[in-house]
């Protein structure tokens, strides 16, 4: 138990008990900023988390890198086993062709998570893993049943495998999430990750008379963070 560690109130955060009374699971984690409140909880919880980070939407790579690098320090910190799966970033790219124009929440994020989570499922069943899920629902820029759909179709390739479909932004998650990032002092990234995210919301930004996105310049806590009312 890790709650010595945790500066952040825990008195509201729930208690929580996985599918099946699972003692572990398989965290497929984004970022660090969605994972905190997560494997906080978790640990709380009694529940051993093992993090799966497998995300070769993130665009350009060097926004990979940071977040890749972020989410396997806090992994550290906690002690808690850091998968890093490939950056196989040209079959993301052949598996969304044809949906470079999708919004966002449209059909190219959901074969984006489709392609993320049949891998971890993959791992999970590889690795004696009954329960998987994802630290993509605490955002609440995402669609919690487009990612839980996403995630009970990659389960459903192998028995007793079960896509835990908790929506952690409940009970305070969500301001957690903040509390805990600025508290870690994240790299706040600005747009969801692949490349036509950041062509949309730059496409956004320019149109409200605002500078385009700079890649590994914003944190939460910081006096830029706060003056962007994060």
């Amino acid at each position: 138990m890790l709650s010595w560690f945790f500066a952040v109130n825990t008195a509201s955060r729930p208690k929580l008990e996985a599918p099946g009374n699972a003692s572990r699971i398989l965290l497929h984690s984004c970022c660090a900023p969605c994972e905190g409140e997560v494997l906080e909880t978790l640990l709380e919880s009694s529940i051993r988390p093992t993090v799966f980070f497998y995300n070769p939407n993130i665009h350009p790579k060097r926004e990979y890198e940071l977040r890749k690098g972020e989410d396997k320090k806090f992994c550290d910190k906690l002690g808690i086993e850091h998968v890093d799966a490939d950056y196989d970033v040209r079959n993301w790219f052949e598996r969304v062709k044809g949906l470079e124009w999708e919004p966002e929440r449209g059909s190219r994020c959901t074969v984006c998570f489709d392609m993320r989570f049949e891998r971890t499922a993959l791992f999970a069943h590889e690795n004696g893993f009954d329960v998987f899920s994802s630290s993509l629902g605490i955002s609440r820029w995402k669609s919690m049943s487009q990612i839980n759909g996403s995630g009970e179709r990659a389960a459903s390739r192998y028995e007793n495998l079960v896509y835990w479909t908790y929506n952690w932004r409940k009970s305070g998650g969500s301001q957690r999430m903040i509390e805990i990032s600025k508290r870690e002092k994240f790299y706040q990234q600005e747009y969801c990750g692949c490349v036509y995210s950041l062509r949309d919301t730059n496409k956004w930004r320019m149109a409200k008379g605002r500078e385009k996105i700079a890649i590994g310049e914003t944190f939460y806590g910081t006096q830029i963070d706060e003056s962007k009312g994060s």
